[in-house]
């Protein structure tokens, strides 16, 4: 697991810069919210502000990024003042906190910006109740998140921009559909019940501490779409906790919220969180867990008893997620890993149409941009199928040709990347049988990604020599690999395989 966060490639170091720019911009909030003379649970809130605008944001551009930061304050402050106000009446905040959640889940079927929104919502709520704050404090409060996100804003667009030197990479929206059929609403609703199960019996296990069991089940839901990538989340949020706790017992105990080496832990949680999250989500949940111990800390209640409070609390939190994919309108791992890799089937074929129209002298083809979308597309399907390359998966046969179906998916990307960067030369020429291939790749494709097709693997049935071109080398090797995809994705009778 260690090896898995720090031996993870990290092309352009982006996840390292992702992460340094946090500790900078959390850092200068926090710095800014004391010399503003605010409260600690002013600076507190200012600096969790501050993490989650630099967190959350992920659109596609520079500019759609900073639309979504500037509308954080729009979202947040309005719930925060709705928390402070229901703070002495239990019911009323009770069910304002659910329709909180259900509305946050629901805002991402509108993309990477209703998913940035929903988050920062429920998470001004949710801080509302770890500061127990009362409208008295709500100007302070509002002062903090205002400023806090102001400097995350210019850490990000002006101290430290570096997205506008990458490609814009298009963040994959959830798969679409209507009504009950579309994924956001189903997990609307079934985050709204388990998170309605985890407030009953989290404030039956505590009644100062349990929001903590909402806010294990809002953040597996998070950027999750199935039933199996859900119950995976929850293991691992509950195994990073419980990690994380044990290290709290050895530092943020006896640490006990002095002051330097808080600060410097809370830098390294910082820096821990932001690196791990794209590679490995239980190490982001073991540094989540130190940051609120060593918070505690500093608030001065941090003891052994809370630490085993905040391990009950989740263990509440992820049962009521649990529940809930599995009774409330469950969404099959096999819906959402097909939808995503047809998504990615058809990426591939706009990467070649681009590639080929560029090395035709097509200007405006842009075969980059694409590359970039694949690799997010692949990322989800990952992401998808990872419930069933579970070790505690008991289905070899489908562990299997999900691994064949990764497999051959990267094969299809590199030689996409290849044949993209071969187009990228501007002495590359083009070569008539190009369009040939390109026209069997693209019926390759339609082949894989209508149901009922099952001919893809006889599409290509001569043997292609060893091509001298590198563009037409590329795209036999893609060929090839489209062909060898029928097989893991299809049964005879043409249903589909890997997620079923």
């Amino acid at each position: 697991m260690l090896k898995r966060v720090f031996v993870a490639p990290d092309p352009g170091r982006v996840r390292l810069r992702f992460a340094a720019r946090a500790v900078v911009g959390i850092g200068l909030a926090v710095v800014g919210c004391a010399l503003a003379g605010q409260s600690l649970a002013g600076t507190v809130t200012g600096g969790l502000a501050a993490l989650l605008a630099l967190f959350t944001v992920s659109d596609a551009t520079v500019r759609g990024q900073a639309v979504t930061t500037a509308l954080l304050p729009a979202v947040g402050l309005p719930v925060l003042a709705a928390a402070a106000l229901l703070h002495d009446h239990p019911v009323a905040r009770d069910l304002t906190f659910l329709a909180v959640v259900g509305a946050g889940v629901y805002a991402r079927r509108w993309g990477p910006r209703g998913h940035s929104l929903g988050v920062f919502a429920f998470m001004t709520f949710f801080i509302a109740q770890f500061l127990h704050a009362t409208t008295g404090q709500l100007p302070q409060l509002y002062a903090a998140v205002a400023l806090s996100v102001l400097t995350a804003a210019a850490v990000r667009f002006g101290l430290w921009r570096y997205e506008s030197r990458l490609p814009p990479a298009a963040v994959p929206a959830p798969p679409g559909g209507t009504g009950l059929a579309r994924v956001t609403t189903r997990q609307a609703i079934q985050a709204t019940a388990g998170a309605g199960f985890a407030l009953v019996i989290g404030q039956l296990v505590s009644g100062q501490r349990w929001y903590w069991a909402v806010g294990a089940t809002w953040w597996i839901f998070v950027n999750t779409a199935s039933r199996g990538e859900t119950l995976v989340r929850g293991f691992r949020r509950v195994l990073g906790t419980v990690i994380g706790i044990g290290l709290g017992l050895l530092v943020a105990v006896p640490v006990n919220g002095a002051a330097v080496p808080t600060a410097v832990l809370l830098a390294v949680c910082v820096f821990g969180i932001f690196y791990a999250a794209a590679v490995s989500y239980t190490w982001m949940m073991l540094s989540v867990t130190l940051l609120a111990e060593l918070l505690y800390g500093t608030l001065g209640v941090l003891t052994p008893g809370l630490l085993a409070l905040r391990l009950t609390e989740t263990a509440v939190g992820a049962l009521g997620a649990v529940l809930a994919v599995l009774f409330v309108l469950p969404v099959t791992t096999h819906a959402v890993t097909d939808a995503w890799i047809q998504r990615a089937l058809r990426c591939v074929h706009a990467c070649t149409a681009e590639a080929a129209a560029r090395l035709s002298g097509a200007d405006h083809a842009d075969p980059a941009r694409r590359v970039a979308e694949l690799e997010q597309l692949l990322g989800r399907v990952r992401l998808s199928v990872a419930p069933l390359m579970h070790p505690l998966n008991p289905m070899v046969g489908r562990k299997r040709r999900a691994r064949q179906v990764l497999a051959l998916l990267d094969d299809c990307a590199r030689e996409t990347r290849g044949l993209v960067t071969v187009a990228a030369d501007p002495e590359a020429s083009h070569d008539a049988r190009l369009a040939a291939a390109c026209w069997r790749v693209e019926a390759a494709v339609e082949a894989l990604t209508q149901r009922g097709a099952d001919d893809a693997e006889h599409l290509f049935t001569a043997a292609h020599p060893p091509a001298a071109e590198p563009a037409l080398a590329h795209l036999h090797g893609l060929e090839r690999a489209l062909a060898e995809l029928a097989t893991p994705l299809r049964t005879p009778s043409g249903s589909p395989l890997v997620g079923a």
